[in-house]
């Protein structure tokens, strides 16, 4: 099971006065409870990329679309009331639904 969201790591994401598409991802993550380790899943990518995105490293070219796309369907989803997810096991869910198969 993912690890919920660090208190430190929520602390020094709301002081972040970054907006890049990284931060701008982590919190919408946050936001929706999805954890890292099911968006880097979704994302193709591993769950330290996902974080170094999140502290507001650069996202590659190759990945930068993916996570635009992403993010355009999470705030679909929130408009809609399908996010945030209820629990981590909704999130979860949530995740397998968008990417068409089962990740646990």
């Amino acid at each position: 099971m993912a690890r919920p969201y660090g208190e430190k790591f929520l602390r020094d994401l709301e002081k972040s006065n970054l907006n890049t598409l990284g931060i701008q991802l982590a919190k919408l993550c946050v936001k929706a409870n999805l954890p890292a380790t099911y968006v880097a899943v979704a994302l193709e990518t591993t769950p330290t990329t996902v974080y170094s995105w999140f502290r507001g490293q650069g996202i590659r070219e190759h990945k930068r679309k993916a996570v635009e796309v992403f993010i355009d369907l999470m705030k679909q989803d929130f408009a809609s009331g399908v996010l945030p997810a209820i629990d981590a096991l909704a999130g979860i869910e949530y995740i397998e639904s968008m990417i068409g198969r089962k990740i646990r």
